[in-house]
């Protein structure tokens, strides 16, 4: 599809009734509980603590109190801590939905570039490019990955595809490490960004760009080898570990989420027309899972109701346990699917299902029906 269609596409209007009627559901919870849609208590004690992990972690690691072997469990402890930042703090305030306040949104989205991310070009490719275009060929820069992962089936079929299901999982791990490392400097110099098109970016956020990579890049690298009495080697080493966890968690949470045996990869036709509405699409493109876990749902910054979360991306993520049940219901009633999972087990062996598919068969057609629940 030529760049020039990119910012065409056009969802249809769908059934209005749906809507209304979803929006209104979920509206009457909140009202009627007499609660706000951003963060409570819960989620704030949860933000402290997080940060205390990282800052915790961190000290101890260059504290130079502990054996090699101690070293590496450390390191895997701030990998950890650095990924629930991302998925669980600066992934609610970039998408506005931490706090009313804009001001405290844009400064724990801060919390994205000292973990080595960018705010503003996560707000383009997240916010922008894959809440609107979901699974959608050419458009979704996230299914738009190297080419050696078959993620759509408008992609090229390899032979090395055929094993893809095995090495992705190795792939995973590095991630986060090609995030801070080289993915954002790529997307600022990109024309496009699936189907977002922007010839240039301000000048500020190319300073920001540049000032906070350095920042980052200073504190978790630089003042290691210059505190640390190990090898510079060593550290970079330990780096590159505490990124493996770092960049596993990463993936394995948001590729679950839409990348499922049956999961929808919708094309526009010629006039870009997609034939759901966007809140329809959001159910045929993305999958739950876990989501009666306790400790996943307070690991994975509710990304394991991923469903609420892109039909509400304005609502915190603490809510998702309450509002998910009124989505089902809704969706089911207006025969619309609602693609869940009861734990990792099942969504990983899904997952791998697909990539299996994708890696043999050039055509692929989707499986979810109207009303379609996993198990």
């Amino acid at each position: 599809m030529a760049d020039s269609n990119k910012s065409r596409v056009k969802f249809d209007r769908g059934n209005l009734d749906f809507q209304q009627t979803l929006r209104k559901r979920v509206d009457e919870y909140f009202t009627n509980n007499n609660i706000g849609k951003h963060a409570n208590g819960q989620m704030v004690f949860k933000t402290i603590l997080i940060i205390c992990m990282v800052i915790g972690s961190y000290s101890v690691l260059i504290s130079n109190t502990l054996p090699l072997y101690g070293l590496f469990i450390v390191a895997c402890v701030l990998g950890f801590s650095c990924a629930m930042v991302g998925l669980n703090i600066g992934h609610d305030a970039i998408h506005g939905s931490y706090s009313t306040k804009p001001k405290v949104n844009k400064a724990l989205g801060l919390m994205f570039n000292f973990m080595g991310a960018n705010d503003y070009m996560w707000a383009i490719s997240h916010n922008v490019v894959h809440h609107t275009y979901t699974n959608i060929p050419e458009f979704d820069a996230d299914i738009d990955q190297v080419p050696v992962l078959r993620y759509q089936p408008d992609q090229d079929l390899w032979k090395v595809h055929k094993f893809q299901y095995i090495y992705a999982f190795l792939l995973y791990t590095f991630t986060s490490l090609s995030w801070v490392m080289m993915k954002d400097y790529v997307f600022f110099m990109k024309k496009n960004i699936g189907g977002y098109i922007k010839t240039s970016h301000p000048t500020k956020e190319w300073i920001r760009l540049i000032v906070y990579k350095l920042i980052y890049y200073t504190t978790f690298i630089a003042i290691p080898i210059m505190v640390m009495n190990v090898p510079a080697y060593m550290v970079i080493l330990l780096f590159v570990t505490s990124h493996v966890v770092f960049g596993f968690t990463l993936a394995i949470v948001f590729q679950m989420a839409h990348l499922v045996d049956g999961i929808d990869f919708p094309k526009p036709s010629e006039k870009g027309e997609i034939k759901n509405s966007w809140l329809e699409h959001q159910l045929y493109t993305t999958a739950n899972f876990s989501n009666k876990k306790i400790l996943p749902n307070y690991l994975f910054g509710g990304l394991n109701f991923q469903i609420e979360h892109h039909l509400f991306p304005n609502i915190c993520h603490v809510h998702y346990t309450k509002i998910a049940p009124i989505v089902k219901q809704t969706a089911l009633e207006f025969g619309l699917p609602y693609l869940e999972y009861e734990n990792m087990t099942s969504v990983i062996g899904s997952h791998i299902k697909l990539l299996k598919k994708l890696g043999t068969q050039k055509d692929y057609t989707t499986s979810l029906q109207p009303a379609a629940v996993a198990a």
